[in-house]
Protein backbone atom coordinates (compact mmCIF):
# COMPACT_ATOMS: atom_id res chain seq x y z
CA UNK A 1 0.00 0.00 0.00
CA UNK A 2 1.71 3.23 -1.44
CA UNK A 3 2.29 5.60 2.29
CA UNK A 4 -0.76 9.08 1.68
CA UNK A 5 1.78 11.80 1.51
CA UNK A 6 1.00 14.53 4.25
CA UNK A 7 1.59 18.42 4.47
CA UNK A 8 3.17 19.64 7.91
CA UNK A 9 0.73 22.24 8.96
CA UNK A 10 1.19 25.21 11.77
CA UNK A 11 -2.50 25.85 13.68
CA UNK A 12 -1.38 28.48 16.00
CA UNK A 13 1.50 27.00 18.31
CA UNK A 14 0.83 23.38 17.52
CA UNK A 15 2.25 21.19 14.54
CA UNK A 16 0.06 18.68 12.52
CA UNK A 17 1.18 16.82 9.57
CA UNK A 18 -1.96 16.56 7.86
CA UNK A 19 -2.89 13.59 5.27
CA UNK A 20 -3.06 15.18 1.58
CA UNK A 21 -6.55 13.69 -0.01
CA UNK A 22 -7.54 13.95 -3.31
CA UNK A 23 -10.90 15.25 -3.98
CA UNK A 24 -10.71 14.86 -7.66
CA UNK A 25 -7.97 13.87 -10.42
CA UNK A 26 -7.00 17.29 -10.51
CA UNK A 27 -7.39 18.47 -6.60
CA UNK A 28 -6.22 17.43 -3.36
CA UNK A 29 -6.47 19.22 0.20
CA UNK A 30 -4.41 18.91 3.50
CA UNK A 31 -7.37 16.87 5.70
CA UNK A 32 -7.81 18.91 9.41
CA UNK A 33 -10.11 16.53 11.14
CA UNK A 34 -10.57 18.66 14.65
CA UNK A 35 -12.42 15.49 16.14
CA UNK A 36 -9.83 13.01 15.98
CA UNK A 37 -7.00 15.67 16.95
CA UNK A 38 -8.16 14.77 20.93
CA UNK A 39 -8.90 17.14 23.18
CA UNK A 40 -5.14 18.98 24.53
CA UNK A 41 -5.22 20.10 20.57
CA UNK A 42 -8.83 21.69 20.76
CA UNK A 43 -8.09 23.68 24.58
CA UNK A 44 -4.99 25.35 22.80
CA UNK A 45 -6.36 26.20 19.44
CA UNK A 46 -9.14 27.11 20.98
CA UNK A 47 -7.48 29.49 23.78
CA UNK A 48 -5.43 30.92 20.82
CA UNK A 49 -8.07 31.78 18.82
CA UNK A 50 -10.00 33.50 21.47
CA UNK A 51 -7.06 35.52 21.92
CA UNK A 52 -7.36 36.77 18.43
CA UNK A 53 -10.95 37.41 18.33
CA UNK A 54 -11.70 38.71 22.40
CA UNK A 55 -10.76 42.56 20.88
CA UNK A 56 -14.36 42.33 19.04
CA UNK A 57 -16.17 41.40 22.36
CA UNK A 58 -18.38 38.64 21.29
CA UNK A 59 -20.93 37.72 23.19
CA UNK A 60 -21.73 34.63 22.09
CA UNK A 61 -20.40 31.77 19.67
CA UNK A 62 -22.04 30.57 16.85
CA UNK A 63 -20.15 27.72 14.45
CA UNK A 64 -20.78 24.79 12.02
CA UNK A 65 -21.46 21.20 12.82
CA UNK A 66 -20.10 18.69 13.28
CA UNK A 67 -16.09 19.93 12.82
CA UNK A 68 -16.76 23.21 14.02
CA UNK A 69 -18.32 21.96 17.64
CA UNK A 70 -14.63 21.25 19.53
CA UNK A 71 -13.82 24.83 18.09
CA UNK A 72 -16.95 26.48 19.66
CA UNK A 73 -17.10 25.04 22.95
CA UNK A 74 -13.04 25.80 23.72
CA UNK A 75 -13.58 29.46 22.00
CA UNK A 76 -16.27 29.65 24.23
CA UNK A 77 -14.32 28.36 27.52
CA UNK A 78 -11.43 30.44 26.62
CA UNK A 79 -13.50 33.82 25.94
CA UNK A 80 -15.21 32.96 29.91
CA UNK A 81 -19.17 33.17 27.78
CA UNK A 82 -21.47 29.68 28.88
CA UNK A 83 -23.35 29.90 25.56
CA UNK A 84 -22.86 28.92 22.18
CA UNK A 85 -25.00 27.72 19.09
CA UNK A 86 -24.50 25.03 16.35
CA UNK A 87 -26.08 25.47 13.20
CA UNK A 88 -26.57 21.79 11.28
CA UNK A 89 -26.02 20.66 8.02
CA UNK A 90 -28.77 17.71 7.99
CA UNK A 91 -32.45 17.74 9.14
CA UNK A 92 -32.98 16.90 13.15
CA UNK A 93 -35.95 16.15 14.77
CA UNK A 94 -35.95 18.76 17.29
CA UNK A 95 -34.77 21.82 14.71
CA UNK A 96 -39.10 22.15 13.53
CA UNK A 97 -39.46 25.11 11.02
CA UNK A 98 -35.57 26.08 11.10
CA UNK A 99 -34.05 29.25 9.86
CA UNK A 100 -32.42 27.62 6.33
CA UNK A 101 -29.75 28.85 3.68
CA UNK A 102 -28.39 26.61 1.12
CA UNK A 103 -24.37 25.88 1.17
CA UNK A 104 -21.99 23.41 -0.77
CA UNK A 105 -18.69 22.44 1.05
CA UNK A 106 -15.16 21.94 -0.45
CA UNK A 107 -15.42 18.07 1.08
CA UNK A 108 -19.14 17.20 -0.14
CA UNK A 109 -19.18 18.62 -3.24
CA UNK A 110 -23.54 18.04 -3.01
CA UNK A 111 -25.84 20.82 -2.43
CA UNK A 112 -26.80 20.81 1.20
CA UNK A 113 -28.31 23.33 3.73
CA UNK A 114 -27.48 25.04 7.05
CA UNK A 115 -30.08 24.69 9.60
CA UNK A 116 -30.38 27.11 12.60
CA UNK A 117 -33.16 25.95 15.23
CA UNK A 118 -35.80 28.07 15.98
CA UNK A 119 -35.50 28.11 19.50
CA UNK A 120 -31.77 29.26 19.57
CA UNK A 121 -32.58 32.48 17.86
CA UNK A 122 -33.17 34.41 21.26
CA UNK A 123 -28.99 33.29 22.35
CA UNK A 124 -28.04 35.30 19.06
CA UNK A 125 -30.89 37.80 18.38
CA UNK A 126 -29.23 41.03 19.11
CA UNK A 127 -25.84 40.16 20.34
CA UNK A 128 -22.60 40.75 18.94
CA UNK A 129 -21.33 36.78 17.36
CA UNK A 130 -18.57 35.37 16.93
CA UNK A 131 -18.87 32.63 13.65
CA UNK A 132 -16.20 29.96 14.28
CA UNK A 133 -15.10 26.96 12.33
CA UNK A 134 -12.00 24.72 11.61
CA UNK A 135 -11.36 25.22 8.11
CA UNK A 136 -12.59 27.96 5.50
CA UNK A 137 -11.66 27.41 1.91
CA UNK A 138 -14.93 28.20 -0.24
CA UNK A 139 -16.60 30.26 2.06
CA UNK A 140 -19.63 28.92 1.44
CA UNK A 141 -20.14 27.85 5.34
CA UNK A 142 -19.08 30.84 6.57
CA UNK A 143 -20.77 32.91 3.99
CA UNK A 144 -24.63 30.81 5.08
CA UNK A 145 -23.47 31.32 8.64
CA UNK A 146 -23.49 34.42 8.01
CA UNK A 147 -26.54 34.82 6.55
CA UNK A 148 -28.63 32.83 8.93
CA UNK A 149 -27.23 35.48 12.21
CA UNK A 150 -28.15 38.15 10.38
CA UNK A 151 -31.51 36.91 8.98
CA UNK A 152 -32.44 37.01 13.09
CA UNK A 153 -30.99 40.42 13.61
CA UNK A 154 -27.93 39.30 15.44
CA UNK A 155 -24.41 40.88 14.59
CA UNK A 156 -21.81 38.72 13.78
CA UNK A 157 -18.58 41.09 14.19
CA UNK A 158 -15.78 38.41 14.00
CA UNK A 159 -15.01 34.99 11.93
CA UNK A 160 -12.17 33.10 13.81
CA UNK A 161 -11.23 29.70 12.13
CA UNK A 162 -8.48 27.63 12.75
CA UNK A 163 -6.88 27.72 9.30
CA UNK A 164 -7.44 28.70 5.58
CA UNK A 165 -7.12 26.96 2.86
CA UNK A 166 -6.20 28.62 -0.59
CA UNK A 167 -7.75 32.20 -1.12
CA UNK A 168 -11.12 31.38 -2.61
CA UNK A 169 -12.92 32.42 0.45
CA UNK A 170 -11.95 35.70 0.60
CA UNK A 171 -14.56 36.27 -3.06
CA UNK A 172 -17.17 34.30 -1.51
CA UNK A 173 -17.42 36.66 1.50
CA UNK A 174 -16.33 39.88 -0.21
CA UNK A 175 -16.54 42.56 2.43
CA UNK A 176 -16.54 40.17 5.26
CA UNK A 177 -13.47 38.58 4.45
CA UNK A 178 -12.21 41.38 6.58
CA UNK A 179 -13.20 40.38 9.58
CA UNK A 180 -11.97 36.98 9.33
CA UNK A 181 -9.31 35.57 11.86
CA UNK A 182 -6.79 32.18 11.58
CA UNK A 183 -4.36 30.80 13.54
CA UNK A 184 -2.23 28.84 9.95
CA UNK A 185 -3.27 28.58 6.49
CA UNK A 186 -3.03 25.72 4.36
CA UNK A 187 -2.40 25.54 0.50
CA UNK A 188 -4.81 23.60 -2.37
CA UNK A 189 -2.93 20.98 -4.26
CA UNK A 190 -2.93 20.16 -7.71
CA UNK A 191 -1.58 17.24 -9.87
CA UNK A 192 0.98 18.69 -12.35
CA UNK A 193 1.73 17.27 -15.53
CA UNK A 194 4.50 14.69 -13.73
CA UNK A 195 2.02 13.61 -11.52
CA UNK A 196 3.30 15.58 -8.47
CA UNK A 197 1.54 17.35 -6.43
CA UNK A 198 1.99 21.34 -6.74
CA UNK A 199 0.85 23.83 -3.95
CA UNK A 200 -1.74 26.31 -5.01
CA UNK A 201 -2.49 29.34 -2.74
CA UNK A 202 -4.24 31.46 -5.33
Amino acid sequence: MTERPTYRASVGSQTLDLPIVPLSDELAIALLITVDLGVGFAQTAGRELAKEIATFDPEVVMSVATMGIPVAIEVTRALGLDDYVILHKTPKIHLGDAYVEPVRSITTGAAQSLRLDPARVEAVRGRRVAVVDDVISTGASIRAALALARRVEADPVVVGVLVTEGSEWRGALGDDAEAVRALGSLPLFHRAPDDELEEDWT
